[in-house]
């Protein structure tokens, strides 16, 4: 062999090197690692071009559709059918969609336990390997894996089929703002189904890390790691370090064993604040026991206490008002998927350009990769499932939404820019005593799997249990906004939903309006097809003035501890966004941050 095809050979074989371990991204939609919080080596993204099917009389079962090896359209995932990123863009109802890849199994993966992720399918799902089925899943928001090691040998290609039942006229799903019409209208917009979330499988070792929970204490000055493991064996450890950026300031290390807690000193930390945020790098090391490494992931963690006390949201011990701006998450070309990760990052650094410190994000459970670059880029945010389109007055529904939240908050619960959880919305069917149970249910159970978080349990005020009082209010007036918001003896707290006998009364919760403002700015010709709250407004003068004396009314109410104005984009026929749809800055952002910062983050307590 000549020196010149030696070099050849190099090349090539240097170029699969790298396109393996993602150095290179060629036509790969969302390129990259979909969970920065646990992050390993081995893995390989599935995203791009797909086969699919739609089986509107739901008869893929009877003719095989599992057994596939290719349907005759093509689809780019993760992008949902009905978006124009998809190369589909069927905006009508699809009760189920059939989904077909190829799976190329690394060689080098032998001996290791294969995962496939799917980071959100909508509703309901089922996966096949080679047609044996190997899950089965409830949730539209929810992550999941799937261990397919028993149907794929490494070194083999394996055919996936993925089947999508959706249906969000049921009432028994969450749906979030997908409208229940053929078109959008209102508050509802372009339904979402099928996978519309990053799909990619990873190596772990067999007794390797499935998960770990973070929880810092600026307290007692410790960083806290319970790990989960996949499976155990006697001699195995865990090593944790954790560094700063520049070296290793805590290192600890304990048995490998489910349950245990490891407590690492850190002292003197850089607390994670909006204005300063601050994350500690922490690598996990899992050997066996002759010492020889068997797992090791890459996370973070950011040092930051957030409880409430005395009618206060504290951050850090410090009393802290919340800016917040309603996000809804919806993309123009995406729907529910993001473009692409610098459309993440940018939603956010629009929004705190404009003078809010976070979000609410509202009826959709956003990617991890968004809540990386909130922890990144210091913006706090609340969680919230996409609870409308569910029947509050339904068992069965109710049960299907408890499973899914409890997926979500295992999943989101490490990240520092997360301080409070929401899991419902406006929940107006709230008319029986099973409404009661249910969402005492919701709040037992995230309190259980996340004390360390203020849950508001309905915003909008069918309150039953919650840590925070919150309300909405679009009114404009100055003077009817301070009186609705100001605290008279005698006299109960204002609330959107009259008194019901099985809801709850106000107890001196932190008191916040989670919604408000909502103004719409509305060309001539969008008017009769467009929507804002209130009255048209037909002059920037105009709009400032009515934003600034709402902003000024809230200010002047005392008890008021946080606001979310509505919203950072308009959403299709709903145009009350700080910006158009297509992100383009509606005025001079100067102009609303110096309205919006007139309350400041930090408050002082009056004696």
């Amino acid at each position: 062999m000549t020196m010149k095809k030696i070099g050849l050979l190099s090349l090539v074989m240097l170029f699969a090197f790298f396109v393996n371990n993602k150095a290179f991204a060629i036509d790969v939609p969302r390129p990259e690692y979909p969970r920065p919080q646990f992050e390993r080596e081995a893995w390989v993204n599935l995203n791009g071009t797909w086969t699919f099917t739609y089986d509107y009389g739901m008869s893929g079962m009877d003719r095989k559709f599992f057994e596939s090896k290719g349907f005759e359209q093509k689809i780019t995932v993760p992008f949902c059918p009905e978006s124009r990123l998809s190369g589909v863009a069927n905006t009508d109802f699809i009760p189920c969609i059939w989904y077909h890849k190829t799976l190329d199994i690394p060689a080098e993966w032998a001996g290791q336990k294969i995962i496939l992720h799917f980071g959100a399918i909508d509703f309901e799902s089922a996966i096949w390997i080679n047609g044996k089925k190997a899950f089965e899943h409830l949730g539209g928001s929810s992550s999941f894996e799937v261990d397919i090691t028993r149907y794929a040998a490494p070194g083999s290609k394996a055919q996936l089929v993925v089947r999508a039942l959706d249906d969000v006229r049921s009432g028994k799903q969450t749906g979030g703002k997908q409208c229940t019409g053929y078109y959008s209208g209102g508050c509802s917009y372009t339904r979402v189904t099928g996978i519309w979330q990053t799909v990619w499988m990873e190596a772990v070792n067999p007794m390797g890390l499935k998960r770990i929970t973070t929880l810092p204490d600026i307290d007692q000055q410790q960083l806290v790691i319970r790990p989960e493991f996949y499976a155990t064996a006697n001699g195995n450890t865990i090593t944790v370090e954790v560094s700063d950026g520049k070296k290793t300031v805590s290192t600890k290390t304990a048995t490998a064993s489910d349950g245990i807690m490891i407590a690492l000193p850190i002292k003197k930390p850089q607390l994670w604040t909006p204005e300063t945020p601050f994350l500690y790098d922490v690598r996990l090391t899992v050997k066996d026991a002759q010492g020889k490494t068997i797992d090791e992931v890459k996370s973070y963690a950011g040092m930051r206490k957030v409880h409430c006390a005395n009618g206060y949201f504290y951050l850090n011990n410090k009393p802290y008002f919340q800016r917040l701006v309603l996000d809804q998450g919806y993309y123009p070309d995406g729907i529910w998927t993001a473009p692409t990760d610098a459309a993440l990052k940018q939603d956010i650094e629009m929004s705190k350009a404009v003078g809010f410190n976070g979000a609410r994000l509202h009826q959709k459970v956003f990617e991890e990769r968004y809540y990386y670059w909130a922890d990144k880029l210091g913006y706090i945010t609340w969680g919230e499932e996409a609870s409308w389109g569910l029947d509050v007055s339904n068992q069965e529904a109710t049960g299907n939404f408890i499973r899914e939240w409890q997926e979500i908050v295992a999943r989101d619960r490490n990240h520092p820019s997360l301080v409070a959880w929401t899991p419902l919305n406006e929940t107006w069917g709230a008319n029986s005593w099973l409404y009661n149970r249910f969402v005492t249910n919701v709040y037992d159970i995230t309190k259980a799997m996340d004390p360390t978080r203020p849950v508001n349990d309905a915003s909008g005020d069918s309150h039953v249990k919650t840590d925070l009082w919150t309300v909405h209010d679009y009114t404009r007036e100055y003077d009817k906004l301070v009186e609705h918001h100001t605290f008279k003896d005698g006299k109960p707290a204002y609330r959107n939903v009259q008194s019901k006998p099985f809801l709850a009364e106000f107890e001196g919760q932190p008191y916040m309006i989670d919604e408000f403002g909502g103004l719409g700015w509305i060309p001539k010709e969008e008017r009769a097809n467009s929507w804002g709250y209130g009255a048209v407004i037909e002059t920037e003068d105009d709009f400032f003035r009515i934003l600034e004396q709402e902003v000024d009314a809230i200010k002047a109410c005392k008890k008021v501890v946080g606001f979310c104005y509505t919203q950072i984009t308009d959403v299709e026929q709903e145009k009350n966004g700080v910006y158009y749809y297509d992100r383009r800055p509606k005025f001079d952002a100067a102009k609303w941050k110096a309205i919006f910062e007139k309350i400041p983050s930090y408050i002082e307590i009056e004696e």
